[in-house]
């Protein structure tokens, strides 16, 4: 099960990404009651669980939601995307959240219990692979010295094994638990298949753990989402990544036009199409979609590019002439 991130931490972000939709709202932007008429007597109960990446971005959706809306009571999980996707295909939530599509095993345990559903992207993450701040001599790593650390088997414990340039310093691993989404796309981008990685590191749900552990030791390397270094960059430093084309550094420009390769992800919901069928479910999701932009940027994600903005809109438009009564 993903723990919670740092409950003091995450009520900032979501009062930031609160006061940030509001803001638009009032200056004639995207309207925070958008989706719903402003509220006009909805009421349910709607189950979100999945990815805590993406749990922030929900958490915020749903309180403000719920402003305009008070008959609805929404919860957010945090299951960890495999999770959250388990409980979906079981009917018991609906809405997942994911770091990740959905993969062809989850799809047919989905269709096996006649889930349906619809795929949306609401914003974008990169991956940010971490080191101590006292590190001075690793600025660059390719995905092939990260595959090298991070396969299976992999003997490497030591900086000088990595590149012999490097001073002999322990290394020391840290990461994602096996359920988390961030776990199945790094070893997915780095390792060429999803869940394939070296099991001797220090596993956690908790991306503070990660923090704590890496700031802690003058070897340690960790990853994680790009907004949690951005939270955590006074004790950290982020390493440029080489997929080819040079040495790129994560940053929400990098991430959004694809040069930072390959540890750029979308951030994704899953709402299943019997769910959208009731009105307080296919509010919540167009109101979701709409202030999208907004809660990305409040909550320290990244938001879609035009392109990508142009297919959500795409995406909302046909869910309605699909779900229309």
């Amino acid at each position: 099960m993903n723990i919670p991130r740092s409950p003091r931490r995450a009520t900032a972000r979501l009062a930031l990404a609160a006061a940030a939709v509001m803001a638009a709202g009032a200056c004639g932007g995207a309207d925070a009651g958008s989706g719903d008429g402003g509220g006009d007597g909805l009421s349910g109960t709607i189950r979100v669980d999945g990815s805590s990446t993406v749990a922030p971005l929900s958490t915020a959706a749903a309180q403000l939601f719920q402003q305009r809306n008070p008959g609805v009571r929404i919860t957010v999980g945090t299951s960890g995307t495999g999770g959250g996707f388990e409980k979906f295909c079981n009917g018991e939530t609906e809405i997942a959240d994911a770091s990740r599509r959905i993969t062809a095993e989850e799809h047919a345990r989905c269709a096996g219990k006649g889930v349906k559903y619809e795929e949306l992207r609401i914003a974008n993450d990169g991956m940010s692979v971490v080191v101590n701040k006292d590190n001075d001599f690793a600025d660059c790593l390719t995905v092939e010295q990260l595959r090298r650390i991070w396969e299976p088997g992999s003997r490497i414990d030591n900086w000088n094994q990595v590149d012999p340039d490097f001073p002999d310093v322990e290394l020391e691993l840290f990461g994602p638990g096996t359920d988390s989404g961030t776990f199945d796309y790094f070893t997915r981008a780095v390792n060429g298949e999803e869940g394939r990685s070296r099991t001797d590191y220090s596993p956690s749900e908790d991306d503070n753990v990660t923090v704590q552990g890496v700031s802690g030791s003058r070897g340690g390397m960790g990853y994680f989402g790009l907004s949690y270094y951005e939270e955590n960059k006074d004790k950290l430093k982020v390493l440029e990544i080489d997929g080819g084309n040079g040495c790129v550094a994560p940053s929400q420009t990098t991430v959004q036009n694809g040069t930072y390769r390959p540890l750029s992800r979308p951030l994704l919901i899953y709402p299943s199409a019997a769910a959208l069928d009731r009105k307080e479910v296919e509010a919540f999701v167009e109101f979701y979609v709409e202030n999208s932009a907004d809660i990305a940027r409040a909550a320290q994600f990244v938001p879609l590019s035009p392109s990508q903005e142009d297919e959500l809109r795409q995406d909302l438009t046909r869910l309605r002439e699909r779900h229309a009564p």
